[in-house]
């Protein structure tokens, strides 16, 4: 089962509501992507925070219905 790349963004959103976010779906197969992440959000947290601040966004479907993100996370210069 895929995951629409639309549904990974709001996801992501409304977790994140300031966040810019980008995504790319890798293979055309609805289940490799990419997302670039941009959120003053982020600011002071390490790199690993930023990436678990997002899966968490993403409500457990990592692994499951989401089966690879590539993911990029940054603050806002």
């Amino acid at each position: 089962m895929a995951m629409a790349a639309q549904e990974i963004e709001n996801m992501i959103r409304r977790a994140i509501p300031d966040a810019e976010v980008e995504i790319t779906d890798l293979a055309g197969d609805g289940d490799h992507y990419a997302a670039r992440v941009v959120s003053e959000t982020f600011r002071g947290m390490s790199r690993v925070k930023q990436h678990q601040t997002v899966y968490a966004a993403l409500g457990g479907r990592m692994g499951g219905v989401l089966h690879a993100l590539q993911l990029t996370t940054a603050v806002p210069n």
